[in-house]
């Protein structure tokens, strides 16, 4: 049963205009907020707007360059994260911290574990885990191995090691970002319980509607500067992109309305590996965005890697401009005027450790930027600031490091690196995943000028509105095969939802 509320004079937390730069970057600017006991407070903001500089900086992982912080109304200062723990505030990141060849138990306890004569108890060790695994809602034991745990559990585990501290204050980094609908669901109960326990929760996330079932209050940052404070009654999806972007949204989905040119790409009974007994079929124009849609498994990030020759199909032809191309390899597919934007632009669509400038030129270094064997430096330069300017990045130069640039940022690079190769089928793969309402907001743009432009744009989504909302046409996928299309007059979530069940519709349901 939840505690009964208690009476508190002052406020768990106070920031009070805490200022933090880095070279070139002003992170935050005289920020500040309350947080109250037993309080889900939301901090919301694009990326960049200084979100995850704030968190670092409650937690212990980097200094103020000014301001103060106060518990319970005493100047603390937090100047490592062994200081946080001790005032009870804990970091629950986003990349889960735990070692995966080790149990529950010991992830837990991993430092502090229960020890007599400098022995550990492993009973005690076990007993105490069972007990946190409890009250977030985990029943596995403890002994059970990290790695073999979905990664909702393992999440679990991160809450249950940060309440064995006593945490009074949890910072969850964007929490269900690689969570199922279930286990977001699970993680919405344990957040509910620990408020109502009297533990506060700083809830960092770009889905808003979670922000919405969840928050007692939203902070929001913009450009490293307080933005807005909205209590509960004042709370909607509109006032909150409004305060994040800075302006009114009247229209979040930008389309425009294209008249399609001659055919562009065909596809005609391909196969891919992962789906050998289905054939798919489809073409897509010029002047067109063509989404695809279907649930986890269908098939479509498969066909994406066939279509660009990371995978060879098993049979099936792939025409462009009605001229029949082999593509064995990227290479082929770039050659053909293709380009793939992937679904982890970290692991397939930069080199993290490379500068903006040189991702930017990748693609294209063996068209443009070489001769006899060197690469024209100046090309590159220019190539890499037009895009820049083009796609609006915030860098402080192109010769920053890609991997601190905010994620938003980091997929306008690898949106840049193929739009400078002029590309006649652009392939998007879950193209706004992880990027913050203002970056979705011009991405969403950028693909309706490309295909008023000519272009011809592929894309896969897994999220219903945008699907909706930018498509001239949706191909649906259930299993590996192309179960329907549908126009851009008979899209509806009931029908897309439908064919992605391998169902059929009727004619009613296209009306």
């Amino acid at each position: 049963m939840s505690s009964p509320a208690t009476t508190h004079p002052a406020p768990l937390l106070e920031v009070v205009q805490i200022s933090k730069q880095f070279p070139g970057v002003k992170a935050l600017s005289q920020v500040s907020l309350t947080l109250n006991h037993g309080e889900v407070l939301a901090v919301i903001g694009e990326n960049g707007a200084g979100k995850s500089t704030l968190m670092k900086i409650l937690a212990g992982v980097q200094p103020p360059d000014s301001g103060k912080l106060l518990i319970e109304g005493a100047e603390v200062s937090i100047s490592d994260v062994e200081a946080a723990l001790e005032n009870g505030i804990a970091l629950i990141h986003q990349e889960l911290n735990l070692c995966e060849n080790l149990d529950i138990a010991a992830n837990i306890f991993l430092g502090r574990e229960p020890a007599s004569w400098n022995v550990i108890n492993q009973q005690q060790t076990y007993l105490e885990s069972e007990k946190l695994l409890k009250q977030v809602g985990l029943n596995l034991p403890p002994q059970t191995l990290v790695g073999d745990l979905t990664v909702g559990q393992q999440q679990m585990v991160e809450i249950a090691k940060a309440l064995s501290i006593n945490a009074r204050i949890l910072i969850m980094d964007e929490p269900t970002s690689s969570l199922s609908l279930h286990e977001s669901e699970a993680l919405f109960a344990v957040i509910r319980e620990l408020k109502a326990r009297g533990v506060s929760v700083i809830y960092i996330s770009h889905r808003l509607g979670e922000v919405n079932d969840l928050a007692d209050r939203v902070v929001v940052l913009r450009d490293g500067e307080n933005a807005g404070d909205l209590d509960r009654a004042s709370i909607s999806h509109e006032r909150m992109v409004q305060l994040m972007v800075g302006r009114n949204v009247s229209q979040f989905f930008p389309h425009t309305p294209h008249e399609p040119g001659p055919v562009v790409m065909e596809v005609k009974n391909l196969r891919t590996p992962a789906y050998p007994s289905h054939f798919i079929n489809f073409s897509i124009r010029q002047n067109e965005i063509v989404g695809i849609s279907g649930l986890v498994g269908a098939g479509r990030t498969e066909l994406m890697q066939v279509l660009f020759g990371i995978d060879a199909p098993l049979s099936g032809s792939i025409s462009i401009n009605g001229q029949a191309i082999q593509i064995n390899s990227p290479k082929d597919a770039i050659r053909a005027g293709l380009a793939l934007v992937p679904e982890d632009r970290k692991l397939q669509g930069l080199v993290l450790e490379m500068a903006v400038r040189e991702n930017m030129s990748l693609a294209s270094l063996t068209r443009d930027r070489k001769s006899l064997g060197r690469i024209n430096f100046n090309q590159e330069r220019n190539i890499s600031e037009e895009m820049i300017a083009a796609m609006k990045i915030k860098t402080p130069s192109d010769s920053q490091i890609v991997q601190f640039l905010s994620g938003g940022n980091q997929q306008k690079v690898v949106l840049g690196k193929w739009l400078a190769m002029n590309p006649r089928v652009l392939l998007l793969d879950e193209p706004t995943r992880g990027v913050d309402i203002g970056a979705k907001e011009e991405i969403y743009t950028l693909m309706n000028q490309l295909a008023s432009q000519g272009m011809a744009v592929l894309f896969v989504s897994s999220d219903l509105e945008e699907i909706r909302g930018i498509s001239d046409r949706v191909l649906v996928m259930h299993e590996g095969q192309m179960t329907g299309e549908l126009s851009r007059d008979e899209l509806s979530e009931e029908a897309i939802m439908q064919l992605a069940t391998g169902q059929t519709l009727s004619h009613s349901q296209t009306q």
